[in-house]
């Protein structure tokens, strides 16, 4: 046993803005249920800084929470050229509405494109299933 096992993995806060991606909504009217749905849809598309200071590398599993829910997904490193350190993408999904919060601001739609979440490497965990979060 190395000591390194005894350390917690470095947890970082996030603002989560969602999207919609034409090539998840492709593999969901096909199967909301397949393979391909959950490897375009349980994602989150990081920063390389954010990358570095969570100690984790890209396709790495990653834990998602906040107060409103919490799911594994796999890190993609952002393909934007201009950095957003502290901002991360998900796809508009049922891993990114579970965590979307409640609150609505008055107004009755819940807040998808602007939430706040923590981050923190999931050491080799597995994906949240869809059968999961439903």
């Amino acid at each position: 046993m190395g000591f390194g096992q005894f350390l917690a993995a470095p947890e970082i806060k996030l603002k989560i803005v969602t999207y919609r991606d034409v090539f998840q909504n492709t593999a969901q009217e096909s199967s909301r249920f397949s393979e391909e749905y959950e490897k375009l849809s349980a994602v989150i598309k990081i920063d390389q800084k954010d990358i570095s200071r969570l100690a984790i590398k890209e396709k790495d599993t990653v834990i998602v929470k906040n107060s409103f829910g919490k799911v594994v997904v796999k890190v993609q490193k952002s393909g934007y050229e201009e950095e957003h350190p502290g901002i991360a993408y998900m796809v508009n999904s049922p891993w990114s509405n579970a965590l979307v919060p409640d609150e609505t601001g008055g107004n009755g739609v819940p807040k998808f494109k602007d939430f706040d979440v923590t981050v923190q490497g999931a050491k080799g965990g597995k994906i949240t299933g869809i059968r999961d979060i439903f």
